[in-house]
């Protein structure tokens, strides 16, 4: 059974991490206050044990994990994250070990973003384990960043390295064996805690045409972007930046260039706009890398060094 039950839980571990509007978890409800000027942005991600993330992996990972993919969608539409709410259901093999540990990984990265809990609600399941988690945030009217924008001729960018969260998935899984432990260990890193690119989606305001975050595979984020204008894109593949342990696995298994481009779970940020854009961006402390160009016909191309049009056998993420 669980220990502290559902009360106790919210009591000791759940209250503590509240702020403003939530009255310590006491009500039915919160109250989200906003701001004159400014537009309220909400959005919603669920994780489910066995899909999103391994039965035995820390529970502050998956903690960080789901507050992290939700402030990837805020960074993408240049949103200051302010609070969430969580429902989670959970199996009795979760018992107050594991949930305060979870807890005290909430409480991490609040103190990291800035944030804290409004509310939410907490149910027994025979299983899997499900957390959702819901993510408020503030923007100036008139300034959130869109997926709809994109004109031709503009410059694609993306943010940090590509590739990371998918060869971080193959490698939790045990399938990159002949690389590097530490290049192992940092790629399964990146899949387990993406960083979200908060400080970039500021800057990104009043600057980028479009924006989105890689969460379904480069190609297919492009592709959402080019969908919406009409238009299409022409993609360097020598452009896509690549970390460290990505060059490795791919030195090992040159096939691996499928997963980069079409795997997702990076969490970073394309986006489109002139071509001198990047020079504004210095101080957001990520990378930024210009890919390729928003073209006129209405499809995603990936070119190879040699100026041929790669074949991709699939190009992202389906939600179906």
């Amino acid at each position: 059974m669980l220990g502290k039950g559902e009360f106790g839980r919210i009591r000791d571990l759940l209250a503590p991490l509240t702020g403003r509007g939530a009255f310590d978890l006491e009500d039915d409800a919160g109250v989200l206050s906003g701001k004159p000027g400014h537009e309220i942005v909400v959005t919603t991600d669920t994780i489910v044990a066995g899909v999103h993330f391994f039965n035995g992996e820390p529970p502050e990972d998956v903690a960080a994990k789901l507050l992290r993919v939700n402030l990837s969608d805020l960074a993408a539409m240049g949103t200051n994250p302010i609070c969430y709410t969580l429902n989670w259901s959970l199996p009795s093999s979760y018992n107050d070990e594991w949930v305060t540990s979870f807890c005290a990984g909430l409480k991490v990265q609040q103190e990291i973003f800035g944030i804290h809990l409004l509310g939410g609600d907490s149910t027994s399941t025979p299983g899997p384990a499900c957390f959702t988690a819901t993510l408020f945030g503030l923007v100036p009217r008139g300034q959130i960043l869109r997926r709809a924008g994109s004109k031709l001729g503009e410059t694609i960018f993306v943010s940090g390295t590509i590739g990371d969260g998918a060869l971080g998935l193959l490698a939790a899984q045990g399938m990159l064996a002949d690389l590097d432990k530490v290049l192992v260990q940092n790629l399964i890193r990146r899949y387990r805690i993406p960083e979200p690119r908060i400080r970039l989606g500021l800057a990104l305001r009043g600057r980028a045409s479009a924006a989105a975050d890689i969460s379904d595979g480069l190609l297919a984020d492009i592709g959402h972007l080019t969908e919406i204008a009409g238009l299409g894109a022409e993609i360097k593949m020598s452009e896509i930046p690549l970390s460290y342990g990505a060059r490795n696995a791919l030195a090992e298994n040159s096939e691996l260039w499928q997963v980069i481009v079409g795997g997702g779970d990076d969490y970073e940020l394309v986006f489109t706009g002139e071509s001198d854009l990047a020079d504004s961006l210095f101080n957001t402390g990520v990378n930024v890398t210009a890919i390729g160009k928003i073209t006129a016909e209405p499809r995603v191309r990936l070119v190879g060094a040699n100026g041929t049009v790669m074949q991709v056998n699939k190009e992202g993420y389906c939600h179906s």
